[in-house]
C-alpha cells in the first residue's frame, strides 16, 4: 500500500501464474466434462479445444474472483478501516491482455476512516426530559378508552355526531339512487345544510345538495356509491329518506372495560385502572424521552467531529460508481446529509469498539418484540399476548432491510445508555406541551 495522504491511498496487487493457473486448470476440467459438442462424446471433448473455445472467459473469471479474495484478505489482515469499498485506478490501471500476458497488475484507490475524537467525560453535559403525566391525561386516556369500546345504539333523532342511515335519490327522472346509504352530519362543510339534518327523526325526508354539503367528489362518491368524476359534474338536490338513526354511547368504566384493557382480574377497581393508565402513559412517554436523548447525545457527539474531513473526492466517485443513474446534479443536492450521515456510522462504529458494544441475539429479539407490540397498539390491540408477539417478531426479522435497520437501532440505544454513565446528565422534569416544543 502505498503512503497514505489525505485519508486516501492505493493498493497494489499483482497476480503470478501460480496464483490463479491451479483454479483456471480446475475449471477447464469441470467445462470439460459437461460440454456437449457436436463430435465428441460427453467428457471427451479434447482439453485443448476447451482451452480455445472458454479459455479467456475462464481466465477472466478467475482472476476478478482472486482479485477480491486478495484485496479483502490484504484489508482485514493490514485491519484497514475503509470507506466505502476500494476502486480501480483508472490511470495506472494498464489493459489486460489475457491472451499474452501472465502476470496481472492491479492498482486500486481506498480511502480510509479518520479517527475521530469521541471521548466523552462527565465535563460533557446533556439534559434528560422527563415528562410529567397529569390528572387530565390520565383522564383523558380513559376517556379515549371508553371511546374505543363504546357501542352504536338507536337513536330518536339527529344530532351532529350521529350516524345516519337511508335511501338516497336524484331528483330527476332516471336519476341516481342508491338504498342503505350513510351520511355522518359533522364531516358536513356547509352548516346549514348540516342544521336542515338536525333534529330530524326517522322516517323524514330531507332535500338537499351533496357537492354542496360535503365540497368533496371523494366523500360525494363514497355516499352515493358512483365514480368521482361522476360525482364532480353533479349540480342537482338529492332527496334522503331517513331509515335509522345510531349514536355512540361510551363504555362504562367498570369491570367489564378493565378486562377489555389489562384481562380478566387485573384490575381491582376503578383507582387502580387509573393507576394503570398512568404508567402505562408515563411508560410511553419515558420511551419518548429517550428518544429525545439519544438525539442530544448524538448532536453533542457530532459535534466533537464536526471539524474532522472525509476524503469527499473519493466519495463522490465512489457514490457515482454505485448509482450510474444519479445526476451530478442529485449528488451534490443530497451530498451533504450523505456525509452526515456517514460521519455518524463513523461515530457509531468506533464507539461500538472504544465501549466494548455487543449486541446480542436476545437484545435484537426484545427490539423486535417492542416494534411488534407498538404497531398493535396502533390498531387499538393494547395487550396481544406474547406468543403472537414473538411469531410477528420473528417474522419481521426474516426481512434482510427490517433486520439490520433493529441491529443498528439497538446498538444505538447500548450507545446511549453508556454514555448516559459517562455524561453528566441533568433531569428535568416538563409538561407534555413544554416536551412538545423541544422538537419544534
Amino acid at each position: 500500500m502505498s503512503e497514505v495522504q489525505n485519508l486516501q491511498a492505493q493498493i497494489t496487487l499483482v497476480m503470478q501464474p501460480e496464483d490463479y493457473q491451479e483454479q483456471v486448470e480446475k475449471e477447464i476440467r469441470q467445462l470439460r466434462q459437461k460440454a456437449q459438442i457436436p463430435g465428441f462424446r460427453a467428457g471427451n471433448v479434447p482439453k485443448g479445444l476447451i482451452r480455445k473455445m472458454y479459455g479467456k472467459n475462464v481466465l477472466a473469471d478467475v482472476i476478478n474472483k482472486e482479485l477480491g479474495t486478495a484485496l479483502q484478505k490484504y484489508i482485514d489482515e493490514q485491519k484497514l478501516h475503509v470507506l466505502g469499498e476500494p476502486l480501480p485506478n483508472e490511470e495506472q490501471n494498464q489493459k489486460v491482455d489475457l491472451e499474452f500476458d501472465s502476470t496481472f497488475t492491479f492498482v486500486f484507490d481506498v480511502a480510509l476512516a479518520p479517527e475521530l475524537d469521541t471521548k466523552m467525560t462527565a465535563k460533557n453535559k446533556v439534559t434528560y426530559y422527563r415528562v410529567k403525566v397529569t390528572d387530565d391525561m390520565v383522564n383523558n386516556q380513559v376517556n379515549n378508552y371508553a371511546d374505543r369500546y363504546g357501542t352504536y345504539q338507536d337513536a330518536d333523532e339527529v344530532q351532529e355526531n350521529d350516524i345516519v342511515r337511508g335511501n338516497i335519490k336524484e331528483n330527476k327522472e332516471d336519476g341516481i339512487s342508491k338504498e342503505d346509504a350513510v351520511i355522518y352530519p359533522r364531516y358536513m362543510k356547509d352548516e346549514e345544510i348540516k342544521k336542515q339534518f338536525l333534529g330530524l327523526k326517522k322516517g323524514d325526508n330531507v332535500v338537499f345538495n351533496p357537492m354542496k354539503a360535503f365540497d368533496s367528489e371523494t366523500e360525494v362518491a363514497s355516499l352515493l356509491g358512483i365514480d368521482k368524476d361522476v360525482a364532480k359534474q353533479l349540480t342537482t338536490d338529492f332527496t334522503f329518506a331517513i331509515a335509522t338513526i345510531s349514536r355512540h354511547q361510551s363504555a362504562a368504566i367498570d369491570g367489564e372495560l378493565f378486562a377489555k384493557i389489562y384481562g380478566e382480574n387485573n384490575i381491582k377497581d376503578e383507582a387502580d385502572f387509573r393507576e394503570h393508565v398512568r404508567q402505562e402513559i408515563q411508560s410511553n412517554m419515558d420511551q419518548d424521552s429517550d428518544y429525545k436523548f439519544g438525539l442530544d447525545v448524538r448532536e453533542a457527539l457530532m459535534k466533537k467531529v464536526e471539524k474532522a474531513e472525509l476524503p469527499q473526492d473519493f466519495l463522490r466517485r465512489w457514490v457515482k460508481v454505485n448509482n450510474e443513474k444519479m445526476t451530478d446534479e442529485e449528488l451534490e443536492k443530497n451530498f451533504p446529509q450523505m456525509l452526515t450521515e456517514l460521519k455518524w456510522q463513523l461515530v457509531k462504529d468506533q464507539l461500538i469498539r472504544q465501549l466494548d458494544i455487543k449486541v446480542e441475539k436476545e437484545d435484537v429479539d426484545a427490539y423486535a418484540k417492542k416494534v411488534a407490540k407498538m404497531q398493535f397498539m396502533q390498531y387499538g390491540l393494547m395487550h396481544v399476548e406474547d406468543q403472537y408477539l414473538d411469531n410477528f417478531a420473528q417474522e419481521m426479522l426474516k426481512k434482510d432491510d427490517q433486520l439490520r435497520g433493529i441491529v443498528e437501532r439497538v446498538a444505538e440505544e447500548k450507545i446511549f445508555e453508556a454514555e448516559k454513565k459517562i455524561m453528566k446528565v441533568e433531569e428535568k422534569e416538563v409538561s407534555q406541551e413544554d416536551f412538545n416544543k423541544l422538537f419544534a
